[in-house]
């Protein structure tokens, strides 16, 4: 068996998943922000120090997007420092370094799916935050791979899926945005990739990765409750009307179009996304038996 893995955030739905999907030949650490505070540079030496961990996949951050424009400081500290101190400790013991980021980092302005070369502008303060982490992890020198998804849910923790159940399930009618699209991603196949990445050992700089296809938050909210109706997690169908973004203010804008170019993934680990849908249907079967929303 190779040397350990360490997991930052290991409490969250893609630390959670990583170890639901470790693979037989890689022993994994899993730290939660008890064990390991990433934003504790004296808590980030001693637990690598302790680890002897040859790779730390970084899933800790703080993602409340609309509460980070009221507090700046906890997301800068979260997305920005962590990553930062993460990295540095990281690069100074020649321990490879996973960091995820998001596809907040874009405009949504391109048009076409974002290559991890393009162009970041972040509209709100979590985007800034995200590509000031990103930037830090690759100034610290080393070998840092930064890994971006979006959209990300499971059956753990808060995410779109499990609130739109709940909704459905108390509510006749909801609205639900339409002119936002980007890429659902289950966790788990983030965490697969994650290992994908991590038995490389050429990976290095920034990469893609969501489920395969595009849709709306509207077009993701119906097929949540199609599949959920099948599946017996709803008892009816409540009506999802489609509504602007202008019908729908946030503290914090979001990209019309975040969709993802997951082709360096795919060259480089010949690992292929499901769509999105079939993912979704997985990850509702997986929580059917506790049902727990």
């Amino acid at each position: 068996m190779t040397a350990p893995v360490l997991v930052c955030g290991a409490g969250g739905q893609l630390g959670r998943e990583l170890l639901a999907t470790q693979p037989s030949h890689r022993a994994c650490l899993p730290m939660d922000r008890a064990a390991l505070d990433i934003t504790d540079p004296d808590s980030i030496a001693s637990a690598l120090d302790e680890a002897g961990a040859q790779w730390v996949v970084n899933a800790a951050a703080y993602t409340a997007v609309d509460a980070a424009e009221s507090n700046p400081e906890a997301a800068r500290q979260g997305n920005t420092l962590g990553p930062k101190y993460l990295a540095q400790a990281c690069a100074a013991r020649g321990i490879r370094l996973l960091h995820v980021s998001t596809d907040f980092v874009f405009d949504g302005s391109l048009g076409q799916p974002y290559g991890p070369d393009d162009e970041p502008n972040p509209l709100g303060v979590y985007g800034r935050s995200k590509l000031d982490g990103e930037l830090a992890v690759m100034a610290a020198g080393g070998t840092p791979l930064v890994l971006r998804t979006g959209w990300v849910y499971s059956r753990h923790g808060g995410n779109f899926v499990k609130t739109m159940l709940r909704l459905m399930a108390e509510r006749d009618q909801l609205a639900v945005v339409e002119d936002q699209v980007g890429t659902p991603t289950w966790a788990r196949g983030l965490a697969e990739t994650c290992w994908a990445l991590v038995d490389h050992d050429e990976a290095a700089g920034t990469f893609h990765w969501s489920d395969a296809g595009a849709c709306s938050w509207y077009d993701f909210a119906v097929a949540i409750r199609e599949l959920a109706l099948e599946l017996g997690l709803l008892p009816r169908a409540a009506e999802v009307i489609p509504i602007g973004t202008s019908d729908y203010p946030t503290p914090a804008r979001r990209p019309a179009y975040s969709v993802l170019d997951k082709s360096r993934v795919r060259q480089l680990t010949g690992r292929v996304g499901r769509h999105w849908r079939l993912q979704l249907a997985a990850m509702l079967a997986d929580l059917k038996p506790g049902a727990q929303v």
